[in-house]
């Protein structure tokens, strides 16, 4: 890109510590950092900010802490607030259970292309890989070492992904992971945001591809980079998996713009908005 965007890494997080020091670690390994990150955190216990706060002092860049009080899985709202507080063109989001490839910031900004948005996937890491790297506080890991489930996600061919980005367009493709997933801000905020009558695990992020989608967004192709390691853990509660697919298939006929979404955080956050950028 002739012109490269300003960019907000956020980090969305609840209650795994031992998680977010290694991907914090890296974030400080990166080979070109973000302009700021902000840790989107859906109200975690105090550990997370003593962390959080010792990072700061290592970075080299505004790191921002948005909380919100513990009241059940509310992840669209969390990152919508984060959002909100964001003060850069071009938004990269992943969750606090991954390990970033070094290159892995890099990678986002040099696809980042007006009218599309990016979504990427991750590399699945064993119980007992997960467990090691935890205890031992390692970054360092390969798609070829045992443990690793789905080796192709964590083939690193940048070159390839440049040759096919031209000929890929994943239009009406719903698949897509929040863990790992890059937008302009004002495209977001056109769209108002994640809906946040999401709530509880899933779909939340099916709901926003399809709404960039009507808004008239492509997706890039987005293989070979921008590689994640993802931390083993237990899954989440599904409970309101029926109540979240009843929503999903109401977007699906609806327009872009959901109702219960960003637009009542913008003013509010405003003021932090550029703080230390």
């Amino acid at each position: 890109m002739k012109n490269r965007p300003t960019t907000s890494l956020i980090i969305a997080v609840y209650n795994w510590p031992e998680a977010l020091e290694l991907c914090l670690n890296s974030v400080l390994a990166q080979s070109e950092f973000p302009t700021e990150l902000i840790i989107a955190d859906d109200g975690s216990k105090p550990l997370i900010g003593e962390l959080i706060e010792k990072y700061k002092a290592r970075l080299s860049i505004p790191l921002k802490h948005i909380w919100q009080p513990d009241e059940g899985f509310k992840l669209a709202q969390i990152r919508n607030k984060a959002v909100a507080a964001s003060a850069c063109d071009y938004i990269i989001q992943v969750d606090g259970d991954l390990i970033l490839h070094p290159f892995f910031i890099k990678d986002h900004v040099a696809v980042a292309e007006q009218g599309h948005f990016v979504g990427g996937s991750r590399v699945i890491v064993s119980e007992s890989l997960s467990a090691k790297l935890l205890s031992e506080k390692k970054i360092n890991v390969s798609p070829f070492q045992k443990g690793i489930s789905n080796k192709f996600n964590g083939l690193y061919l940048p070159s390839l992904n440049r040759q096919l980005i031209p000929v890929v367009r994943l239009n009406g493709k719903e698949n897509i992971r929040g863990c790992n997933m890059a937008y302009w801000r004002n495209d977001f905020i056109s769209v108002n945001g994640y809906n946040e009558d999401f709530q509880g695990w899933g779909r939340e992020d099916t709901d926003l591809v399809l709404r960039f989608y009507t808004f008239g967004l492509n997706r890039t192709f987005f293989k070979f980079r921008g590689i994640v390691y993802h931390i083993y853990h237990q899954e989440a509660d599904r409970s309101r998996l029926t109540q979240n697919d009843a929503l999903l298939e109401k977007t699906k006929s609806a327009g872009y713009y959901c109702k219960n979404g960003i637009d009542k955080y913008l003013h509010s956050f405003e003021e932090m908005r550029f703080k230390k950028i």
